[in-house]
C-alpha cells in the first residue's frame, strides 16, 4: 500500500506527499466552497509515467486549479522565478512541489529541472502562455514546453481553465470572493509522437486547439448556469 502511495510522486518522501496532500484537501474543499469548482475528465489521467500537464493561464488560482484535477498522482509546478524572492513562501512552493523558472528568458537550468521531474515519471505542469491572460483570451505557447516535451517525452496531458479569469483578474490585487464560479476539464492524453511529427508550431497550436475546444465548452456551461463569464476567441500573440 505505502509503495503504491509512494507512485503517486515517485522519488518524494512520505512526509513530503503528505504534506502536499493535506493542502491538496484543503485547497479542494475551499475552491468547493468559494467558487464552486467544477471537475471533469479526471479519469483521464494516467496512473503512471511521466506527464506533462497542460494548461490555460487565467488567474493566479490556476496552479491550485489544476493540481485540482489530479487526485491519483502529485502535481509538479513550473513556476515563475519572482515567486520564490520571499524565502518563506519560496519554501512553501517548493513543498508543493514547485519548479522556478525564469519568465521570458532561455533558463536552460529550469528546463533541465524540469526535463528531470519527468524523467522521474513524475507528473509537471505547465502554462505555455508564460503569464496570466490580460483580456480573458487564450495567447500563444512559448517554446519552453516543447523544449521539455522534446527532450523527455512524456505523454501531454491537455487540460482547460474557465471562469478564473472573471474570478481573480490580472487587474485587481484580489479574487472576488462572490458570485464567481471555476471550472475544469482535463482532456485526453496526446502521444509525444504525434505532436513530434507535426513539428514545434504545428504541435503547440494542436495542443492550443484542444484546449481551447475544451475552453469554450466550460464557458457555455458556465453561461448555462448563470455565471457570466469573458470569453474571447484564440489571439495570437505572446501574454506579456
Amino acid at each position: 500500500m505505502l509503495e503504491r502511495y509512494r507512485r503517486r510522486n515517485p522519488g518524494r518522501s512520505v512526509g513530503a506527499m503528505l504534506f502536499f496532500g493535506f493542502w491538496w484537501t484543503f485547497c479542494f474543499v475551499l475552491l468547493k466552497l468559494i467558487f464552486r469548482l467544477r471537475v471533469r475528465g479526471m479519469e483521464n489521467v494516467p496512473d503512471r509515467g511521466p506527464v506533462l500537464y497542460v494548461l490555460n493561464h487565467q488567474s493566479h488560482l490556476d496552479p491550485v486549479i489544476a493540481g485540482m484535477g489530479i487526485y491519483r498522482r502529485h502535481t509538479n509546478f513550473i513556476a515563475k522565478s519572482g515567486l520564490f524572492r520571499n524565502p518563506l513562501f519560496g519554501a512553501f512552493l517548493k513543498g508543493l512541489n514547485s519548479v522556478p523558472i525564469k519568465q521570458g528568458s532561455a533558463d536552460m537550468g529550469a528546463i533541465r529541472t524540469a526535463i528531470e521531474q519527468l524523467d522521474a515519471g513524475r507528473v509537471l505542469l505547465m502554462f505555455p502562455e508564460g503569464s496570466r491572460t490580460p483580456d480573458g483570451a487564450m495567447h500563444t505557447f512559448k517554446r519552453g514546453a516543447w523544449l521539455v516535451l522534446s527532450r523527455a517525452k512524456p505523454v501531454v496531458l491537455p487540460g482547460a481553465i474557465e471562469g478564473a479569469f472573471d474570478a481573480w483578474p490580472r487587474s485587481r490585487s484580489r479574487p472576488f470572493l462572490w458570485g464567481k464560479r471555476v471550472a475544469l476539464r482535463v482532456g485526453k492524453p496526446i502521444a509525444t509522437e504525434t505532436l513530434l511529427a507535426m513539428g514545434p508550431d504545428k504541435g503547440l497550436e494542436h495542443i492550443r486547439q484542444q484546449i481551447e475546444a475544451m475552453r469554450v465548452q466550460l464557458a457555455a456551461e458556465l453561461t448555462a448556469d448563470g455565471f457570466a463569464v469573458t470569453t474571447r476567441p484564440l489571439v495570437n500573440t505572446e501574454t506579456e
